[in-house]
């Protein structure tokens, strides 16, 4: 049983720092996979965010975060992360982990339909 499970969310003022973590198990199909950061707002549809080849290190971003946000793993404890920085409270949703075959990170988009398996989402409050 595949589980993605996130914590760090929490509220900060605009301009404030938060760390997001997605502990991965139970994925025994690949050594290597496609990991990404989606949000979604209420009334607006699920964004991606950041995506990131546990293989390779390959990693895009969405032009609203670049400069702000940083995408990375452990491969070694199966994690995977989020920090972000100069939070806006249009950066305001939960914030959902997903994974997916290795070659959906191989392009520069963020497609949720192509993703497998889903956490339950840790919400991120800016407040301005």
């Amino acid at each position: 049983q595949v589980q993605l499970v996130e914590s760090g969310g929490g509220s900060v003022q605009a301009g404030g720092s938060l760390r997001l973590s997605c502990a991965v198990s139970g994925y025994t199909y690949s050594t290597y996979y496609c990991m990404a950061w989606f949000r979604q707002a209420p009334g607006k549809e699920r964004e991606g965010v950041a995506s990131i080849y546990t293989g390779s290190g390959r990693i895009y971003y969405a032009d609203s975060v670049k400069g702000r946000f940083t995408i990375s793993r452990d491969n070694a404890k199966n994690t995977l992360y989020l920090q972000m920085h100069s939070l806006k409270p249009e950066d305001t949703a939960m914030y959902y982990c997903a994974l997916g075959e290795p070659t959906i990170c191989s392009g520069d988009y963020l497609l949720p339909d192509e993703y497998i398996r889903w956490g339950q989402g840790t919400q991120v409050t800016v407040s301005s």
